[in-house]
């Protein structure tokens, strides 16, 4: 059952990456660009407004610039850095699959959802991943590159531009969520994940606005970086994505783990909880006769509670989704309902997610971001 692939945290020294992007920059840094074109600093508000708050990128658009700059301007700060290949729609054009090409001909997806209230985007943060789970489509396509901030920002400000525009079933609307659970894992390209949090919380016109309490970032346990992400005084959910409460069977299906074992990794996703007050979300794929065990459930019910019972923790059972040529397949419901009995049992919140997108390989584990149709 073990995955011959190795564990890459590092993207490859070739990769190439794309020019800045206002989104890159933080607002000093966006004033010191617009200085260094010969334009006053106030233009990088005037710049981030247009693109944060109006979601607009044509420089016929930006009347209140000179229209002798515009032009400049935006090509200078608003380079396009995804192509659009194809979009893929399910659930009566309330799930939207997108596949992108980036400038270096890496490709990546992302996932629009609209639930009643609410709109959950889930964005890559790499081309590829290098974490290796045998189950997991993407990881099993190896890593490409690290993806910058722009680049991740740029996933979410299409998706508010068609919900602004009604293009999206369901009528205009924004984006009131955010989930780092497509490709790649964030915490392996810390430094533009966090670039892109700070984007996305920003108020208007520095960012999108949306509250940090809307934003999930997803790891398969990198201790180091979660005890960062703690530090961070920016309060996002951290989604664990442990499907294994034992180490014996997580080194195989986890690689990660042969690095830091489930305790490690536990002890400081509670850290994290304890540092924000924000409760952990732990991610479990459900895997027929794999890691769906009646007593499984009881270990992973006897780990959370032994490091506190204020409900700092929710387990997110997630039936597996096929992938091609995958021997595993999603738990028996049978099987599954135990596992959540059990859970429950012993007094830990537990649901099991709705697997959206399914039918257009846009759920989870199965971006694998192949350009044929």
């Amino acid at each position: 059952m073990a995955t011959s692939l190795p564990l890459v945290f590092d993207e490859p020294r070739r990769a190439k990456k794309p020019p800045r992007h206002l989104a890159d920059l933080s607002g000093e840094e966006r004033r010191t660009a617009v200085e260094a074109l010969g334009e006053p600093a106030f233009r990088a508000k005037q710049l981030s407004n247009h693109y944060f708050s109006r979601l607009v990128s044509d420089p016929a658009e930006m009347t209140d610039l000179p229209a002798a700059t515009r032009d400049k301007l935006v090509a200078d700060l608003m380079p396009p850095l995804l192509t659009r290949v194809r979009d893929l729609e399910c659930d009566n054009g309330e799930t939207r699959k997108t596949l992108w090409k980036l400038l270096d001909g890496s490709l990546v997806e992302s996932v629009l959802m609209r639930y009643p209230g609410r709109v959950t985007m889930c964005v890559s943060s790499q081309a590829g991943c290098g974490m290796a789970c045998p189950f997991c489509a993407t990881g099993q396509g190896g890593l490409t590159r690290n993806m910058t901030t722009a680049e991740i920002v740029e996933q979410v400000v299409d998706g508010a531009r068609a919900l602004a525009r009604g293009e999206v079933a369901g009528g205009p609307g924004r984006v009131s969520n955010i989930v780092f659970m497509g490709m790649g894992e964030p915490m392996a390209n810390y430094k533009a994940v966090m670039g892109a949090v700070r984007r996305f919380t920003d108020p208007s016109p520095e960012g999108l606005g949306i509250s940090a309490r809307g934003v999930t970032v997803s790891t398969v346990g990198l201790v180091p970086r979660i005890n960062q992400l703690a530090t961070e005084g920016i309060p996002v959910t951290l989604a664990l994505s442990l499907h294994a409460p034992d180490d014996e069977l997580r080194d195989e299906l986890v690689p990660i783990n042969n690095r830091w074992k489930v305790d490690e990794v536990l002890d400081a996703a509670w850290g994290y909880a304890q540092q924000t007050k924000r409760r952990v979300s732990i991610e479990y794929a459900m895997i027929r006769d794999i890691n769906d065990h009646a007593w499984r459930a009881d270990l992973l019910a006897e780990k959370l509670n032994a490091r506190g019972d204020w409900g700092w923790v929710h387990v997110n059972l997630i039936p597996l989704n096929p992938t091609p040529g995958s021997k595993w397949t999603a738990s028996d419901p049978a099987d599954e309902r135990e596992f959540v009995r059990r859970l429950e049992a012993a007094g830990i919140p537990v649901t099991v997610r709705d697997t959206r997108g399914q039918e257009i390989d846009g759920a989870c584990g199965q971006l694998a971001a192949a350009s044929k149709s």
